[in-house]
C-alpha cells in the first residue's frame, strides 16, 4: 500500500509539472506552459480569407449580362451596373468618399465625337486604414463599355473581359481587405467613360490631392491565359515605377509571376485609367492577363462571358491581393511616376 501510494505521488508531479509545448508554424516550439483549453481556444482562429470564385462568376456573369445592354455611359444600362456595384459596396461595408453624400460621383461631359451631353458617375467606396489612413491606395476598373449598337444578330457590346472582369476584381479585393484588414486607406473606384477617353478617372484626378496616394492598382482584362502561360499576369508601365518589382518580390514562392507588359507597341501604360492619376505622379499601373495582339473578342460583341477562364480571373485576383499587401499595408511604397511631357 506504501508503495503505491510513492507511485500515485510520482505519476502526479510528472503530469503537474510537464509543459505543454505547442508547436509554431515554423515548427519550432511555441509559448511553454498553456492549458488544454488554451490551446484549444488558439486554434479557433478566423480561418483564412480566399477569393471565392462562386462570388467571382456571379459578380462577372451579372455586369457582363445581357440586361446590361452593354453599359455605355449615359445609359439606362449602365445604371444598372452602377446600381449593382452600389449594393456590393454597400453589403461588403464601404463608406463613402471625402464629401460624397453617397457612392456616387456623379458630372456631366460632352464626348469628343458627340455634341450631347451625357450624365454619368464614378462608383467610389472606401476602407478607412488603422495606423496610416491618411495614405490612400486605389483600386480601380472601368465599368462601362461600347453599349448595343453592334452590326449582325448580336448587337449587345457585353465587355466581359473588358471590363466586367476588372470590376470583378475590384469587388472582390474589397470584401477581401474588409476581411483581412488594412494600414492604409483603400479607394474602391468603378470608373464610368473610360472607354470615351478615361473621362471618369480624369475627373475624379482633379478633385484630389494626389500626393496623398501612394499606388494605383487598375485591373483591366484579367480573364483570358497571356503570353507567358498560366499563373501569370503583365504590368503596365513597368520601368516606370518599383511598384512592379514590389509585386514581384511579394510573388516569390507562390506559384505566380508578374512580368513587364510585352505589348510596348500599343502604348497601353496611357490607354487605361490608371494613367489619369500616373500623369499626378502616383505610381499608378494596370494589371492584365490578356495576349491583347491576338485576342479576338477585344472591343467585339463576342466578348461575353462565356469566352473568359473564371479560373484565370480568380487566381489574378488573389495574386494582386497578395502581391500588393505590403503596400496596402504600409511596407513598401513605390516610387512615384515621372512622365515627361514630349517638347513641341
Amino acid at each position: 500500500m506504501k508503495s503505491l501510494k510513492i507511485i500515485t505521488l510520482i505519476i502526479v508531479f510528472v503530469l503537474t509539472s510537464c509543459k505543454i509545448v505547442q508547436k509554431g508554424a515554423d515548427g519550432k516550439d511555441g509559448v511553454a506552459g498553456i492549458s488544454s483549453k488554451e490551446i484549444t481556444k488558439a486554434k479557433t482562429v478566423e480561418p483564412s480569407f480566399f477569393i471565392d470564385s462562386t462570388t467571382v462568376r456571379k459578380h462577372l456573369y451579372t455586369l457582363a449580362a445581357d440586361d446590361m445592354e452593354g453599359r455605355k455611359a449615359g445609359t439606362s444600362g449602365i445604371e444598372k451596373a452602377a446600381k449593382y456595384i452600389e449594393s456590393e459596396f454597400k453589403r461588403i461595408g464601404l463608406t463613402t468618399f471625402e464629401n460624397l453624400d453617397s457612392y456616387r460621383q456623379t458630372f456631366n461631359f460632352t464626348p469628343r465625337r458627340s455634341k450631347e451631353e451625357i450624365t454619368s458617375a464614378n462608383i467610389i467606396g472606401v476602407l478607412e486604414g488603422k495606423s496610416k489612413k491618411d495614405e490612400y491606395v486605389i483600386i480601380s476598373a472601368h465599368y462601362d463599355h461600347l453599349g448595343n449598337q453592334g452590326k449582325g444578330e448580336d448587337k449587345i457590346y457585353n465587355g466581359a473581359n473588358d471590363d466586367a472582369s476588372g470590376v470583378t476584381g475590384v469587388l472582390a479585393l474589397a470584401e477581401y481587405f474588409k476581411k483581412v484588414g488594412n494600414e492604409r486607406t483603400i479607394v474602391f473606384a468603378a470608373f464610368t467613360a473610360e472607354e470615351m477617353g478615361l473621362i471618369g478617372s480624369t475627373y475624379f484626378g482633379k478633385g484630389i490631392d494626389a500626393d496623398k496616394f501612394v499606388a494605383g492598382i487598375n485591373l483591366e482584362m484579367i480573364g483570358k491565359i497571356p503570353s507567358f502561360g498560366p499563373n501569370t499576369a503583365w504590368l503596365t508601365g513597368f520601368e516606370r515605377s518599383d511598384f512592379g518589382k514590389i509585386v514581384q518580390k511579394n510573388l516569390e514562392g507562390s506559384g505566380y509571376q508578374l512580368f513587364p507588359d510585352p505589348y510596348k507597341k500599343f502604348n497601353l501604360f496611357f490607354r487605361s485609367d490608371n494613367a489619369s492619376l500616373a500623369r499626378l505622379g502616383v505610381p499608378s499601373h494596370t494589371f492584365s492577363t490578356t495576349p491583347i495582339d491576338v485576342d479576338k473578342d477585344y472591343h467585339k460583341v463576342s466578348d461575353e462571358a462565356e469566352t473568359l477562364n473564371m479560373t484565370v480571373v480568380t487566381q489574378t485576383i488573389q495574386a494582386v491581393a497578395k502581391g500588393t499587401k505590403s503596400i496596402i499595408d504600409g511596407i513598401d511604397t513605390p516610387t512615384r511616376v515621372v512622365i515627361e511631357e514630349e517638347k513641341r
